[in-house]
């Protein structure tokens, strides 16, 4: 199938070898054909499929002294801990980073132990430890640096932090440059001596295995007296928000962590979290989905054009009056996100539009203006590289002759190597990342020599990209068979997201009775009417003015092969099934 709104290929996510795992898990586990289909063709085996179904922690724990560096890291938080040293924490302004720093003060806290929090902002300091911040914190009496979703590369600032009596630990997950600073230890899966295999893990998770290490030692030295220890199974909803929110791949241990984070998350224990789930609207238990598009949003929010400090302090809070005044902050910073977004998307698409006339082909956009907030040009990126299907980098023009940008990448294109090897060469005064995303600032003078520059290194991953760029399609549906049972058994695959996709379902030939634009960002609703006269409402999310919502709206009245995949409506206590659309095609 060729003729989709979006231009993409349809095709069938089993195999054909995949199919007869399919049959053989469906008879041997007694699972619906569906259900079987989903993990067969996400490579799930036929002796792999209960242990898939149950990810345990317990099972999939590594020992964190696989990682390189851990041990010494432990050591000296430990000291710290049981010298009631103070500790400074140095985190990021994204959800990771929040998570992180809340993640690490919150166990001192349990044991006692001083700390204080700095999160940069994004304008005036970014990205990152600098000296200024270090010498403060050192100034009001911190001993130790931890350095939270970020570090790896800051070989000055940690250089300051050791001429003035800091010890510092760095525990982070970005991919590291060879030359890596001075630092008593740093944990992180993705230096390039770092022979764990946890890679995948955000910042958060390796924050966790750091705990789970330091908690060891200090039991070892008896510090807990036989006396309780801090709970860290009840912290495991900050390590699955970050998770989710950080976008990285839902497999083997992450998988673990969110689905039992989400289970700590539906016990509402923690008051920050609960008050920002009630600004959200959101009355019922969090699902993976919600982590990603409602809670992990608001919190960024702070970073982005608020204050950067506001999500680890409502991560944190003990008290609910703050819980809700904190909640309620960054909802509202939240809704002006948006609207800056709005604009500033619709400008990145009229630059993209106008570059590709020329060069239809173009591997990377590049976009950039003056206009636009430092803290949305990660979302612009985002939604260009949703629309052109390619990676993306977006670019504020500051008054300094600089332009800080970030980047947005697609499967099988990894923006971090590109990013730190414009640093290499010069071209770029600073950047990291990882694979899927990336943030670099250069002088605005070169942007031109930086999108050749990257063109260039991208084209021939991009156009593999492009060529494998299929939309998987897991079984077909009529409206009158989704029903909450099989969104139930189908649930028993998750959590789904980056690396372990939600599964995909074509309503084929359904009759689109009806498309409208809700809501202020540009969602369009649809009813679809099955050939046995049973109807299924979907949702298209910010597609109107796009391919995707002129198709909807010029297709009202006719049948449409519709694929999406499937939600629980529960509004009002009924359970209703919708399709949250993704591509139509018409019937050949």
């Amino acid at each position: 199938m060729t003729s989709s709104a979006l231009g993409r290929t349809w095709v069938e996510r089993c195999s054909t070898a995949q199919g007869t795992v399919a049959l053989a898990i469906a008879q041997m586990h007694g699972l619906s054909d569906v259900l079987a289909r989903v993990l067969a063709g996400r490579g799930v085996g036929l002796h792999e499929t209960e242990g898939f179904l149950n990810p345990r922690l317990r099972d999939l724990m590594p020992d964190p002294a696989v990682l390189t560096d851990m041990e010494p890291a432990a050591s000296r938080l430990a000291d710290a801990v049981i010298r009631r040293e103070k500790v400074a924490i140095f985190g990021d302004y994204d959800v990771d980073g929040a998570c992180s720093a809340a993640l690490l003060a919150e166990y001192l806290r349990s044991c006692g132990v001083s700390y204080a929090i700095h999160i940069p902002d994004r304008i005036t300091e970014g990205y990152g430890p600098n000296v200024d911040a270090i010498r403060a914190l050192r100034e009001q009496g911190a001993d130790v640096l931890v350095t939270v979703d970020c570090g790896t590369a800051s070989i000055v600032p940690l250089a300051e932090a050791k001429r003035i009596g800091l010890d510092s630990v760095v525990l982070d997950h970005h991919q590291a440059p060879t030359e890596l600073p001075e630092a008593l230890a740093i944990v992180n899966p993705n230096r390039q001596d770092d022979l764990s295999g946890l890679g995948h893990l955000c910042a958060a998770g390796v924050v966790f295995l750091f705990l789970v290490a330091l908690n060891r030692a200090l039991r070892k030295r008896g510090f807990f007296n036989g006396g309780s220890e801090p709970d860290l199974m009840g912290s495991l909803d900050l390590v699955a928000l970050a998770t989710v929110a950080d976008v990285v791949p839902l497999i083997g241990l992450n998988r673990a962590f969110v689905r039992q984070g989400l289970a700590v998350m539906r016990s509402r224990r923690r008051v920050g979290l609960a008050a920002l789930l009630d600004a959200a609207g959101l009355a019922g238990a969090p699902e993976c989905w919600h982590l990603g598009y409602l809670v992990g949003p608001r919190i960024n929010a702070g970073g982005r054009i608020g204050d950067a400090a506001l999500g680890s302090r409502l991560l944190l809070t003990e008290d609910s009056l703050q819980a809700g005044q904190l909640a309620a902050e960054l909802d509202r910073l939240n809704r002006e996100r948006q609207a800056i977004e709005v604009m500033a998307v619709a400008d990145a698409e009229a630059q993209a539009f106008m570059a590709m006339e020329t060069q239809p082909d173009l591997p990377v956009v590049v976009t950039a203006s003056g206009d636009w907030h430092p803290g949305v040009v990660g979302l612009i990126a985002a939604r260009t590289k949703e629309r052109f299907r390619r990676p993306a980098f977006a670019f504020t023009l500051n008054s300094d002759g600089t332009a800080t940008g970030s980047g947005r990448s697609v499967p099988g294109v990894d923006l971090g190597a590109v990013v730190r090897a414009a640093v290499d060469v010069g071209l770029a005064i600073k950047g990291g990342g990882h694979t899927m995303a990336a943030g670099v600032t250069i002088q605005a003078a070169d942007l031109e020599r930086f999108r050749a520059y990257v063109g260039e290194r991208l084209a021939d991953p991009v156009s593999v990209a492009q060529l494998n760029d299929h939309f998987a399609i897991d079984a077909t549906l009529m409206a009158g068979g989704a029903q909450p049972g099989v969104v139930a058994a189908l649930e028993r695959a998750g959590p789904f997201g980056a690396g372990h996709p939600e599964p995909v379902f074509v309503f084929p030939q359904h009759r689109l009775v009806e498309a409208r634009e809700v809501g202020s960002g540009g969602h369009v609703r649809v009813k679809l009417r099955g050939g046995d006269g049973s109807i299924i409402g979907g949702i298209a999310f910010r597609a109107a003015g796009q391919p995707l919502g002129m198709a909807l709206s010029n297709g009202i009245g006719n049948s449409l092969h519709v694929a999406g995949t499937l939600s629980v409506d529960r509004w009002g206590g009924a359970e209703k099934v919708e399709v949250r659309i993704m591509d139509v095609a018409k019937p050949e």
